[in-house]
């Protein structure tokens, strides 16, 4: 079986295992231990995560923050459109997706709310739109009320208020993605407080989770995929303290895939440099990474791009085997699903 195939990553899944509505209790979730080096799966409850980390190692979290991107508005016709924020040009220009596109070509006036409206500037990459602002008062604070969370599109129902809080980590900091790091999901105040009391040091990057997240690979071989670019950053005091580990011998655990690829982007002969990037990192089996020594993850779509990057982590074999399993005992997948501890 070839690796590089998109089909080597397949697996069957019942639609019921799919979580469409968050858990009513963050860390609540199931928790599957897989051990890297045999295979071997063993199941607990989120909250049995303290029991298997010791004093000295280091949780990387990804402290982005999930905005309110989407956008449904009117021209001044009345027609009914959507924008969705994609990335932040400068201060009130935006690159965004449209729908539907034949009625917001440039030139296009849209009207949100009466203090928030845009105007289209220009076409993007791949069908997106350059768009332009207009407002009175604080932006932030309007999007927060006019804005729709942006949920995967598998989720087929609107977002309601509630997912602006369960769609979002409890130590989301820095705004700018349109989808959320969700292994990071499981974790509560009460929790991370358990994990500093046992002396596991807590470190903070930041990866702008974008929508390719979700977009499939459509290349049969997985080398001809191109990754989308996402934003990310390390600050040189969580450099210091992550290369400080390594030195030290300690363990480097990663909250989720984004956390992953912001640690391997910045990897340099074996640790970290610090600084600010675009990166389109693509991590499958045989890429060989640099900094971490366990993962948090939730259980992902088949033959996407993350499937791959846990195969190149944890082994091919035990993650294909882990997934047959989870499936077997209805662990809960996808972004509101239950949690992977590689270790």
């Amino acid at each position: 079986m070839s690796l590089t195939k998109k089909s080597s990553y397949h697996y069957d899944l019942p639609e019921e295992l799919i979580a469409f509505e968050p858990n009513e209790n963050r860390s609540g979730s199931r928790l599957m231990h897989l051990q890297k080096d045999s295979g071997a799966v063993s199941h607990h409850n989120f909250s049995d995560l303290v029991s298997f980390l010791h004093e000295g190692d280091v949780i990387v979290l990804n402290n982005t923050k999930v905005i309110p991107a989407r956008l449904l508005g009117k021209k001044p016709t009345g027609a009914e459109v959507e924008v969705f924020l994609l990335n932040q040009i400068d201060t009130n220009k935006w690159e965004c997706l449209v729908k539907p596109g034949r009625k917001l070509k440039p030139g296009a006036e849209v009207i949100f709310s009466e203090n928030l409206s845009c105007k289209i500037l220009d076409y993007a990459d791949e069908g997106g739109r350059i768009v332009e602002f207009e407002w009175a008062g604080d932006f932030w604070q309007i999007l927060e009320n006019v804005g729709h969370m942006p949920l995967p599109p598998y989720i087929k129902r609107e977002a309601v208020e509630q997912d602006k809080q369960t769609y979002q980590t409890v130590y989301a900091e820095k705004r700018g993605s349109v989808a959320a790091p969700t292994a990071g999901l499981h974790f509560t105040d009460e929790l991370l407080s358990q994990l500093e009391q046992k002396g596991v040091e807590i470190v903070e990057v930041m990866l702008h989770v974008g929508l390719g997240t979700f977009r499939p690979v459509k290349e049969d071989d997985i080398l001809n995929h191109k990754m989308h670019s996402e934003y990310c950053q390390i600050s040189a005091k969580s450099a210091q303290k992550i290369n400080t580990a390594k030195q030290e011998g300690r363990r480097i655990i990663a909250v989720g895939t984004t956390s992953t690829r912001t640690l391997e982007s910045f990897a340099k002969d074996g640790l970290v440099e610090s600084g600010a990037k675009w990166t389109e990192i693509f991590i499958y089996p045989g890429i060989k990474l640099q900094i971490i020594d366990g993962l948090i993850t939730n259980f992902h779509m088949p033959e996407s791009t993350l499937m791959m990057l846990v195969s190149a982590f944890a082994g091919y074999e035990n993650i294909m085997n882990a997934y047959k399993i989870a499936v077997k005992e209805k662990y809960r997948f996808f972004s509101y699903g239950d949690s992977m501890l590689i270790l």
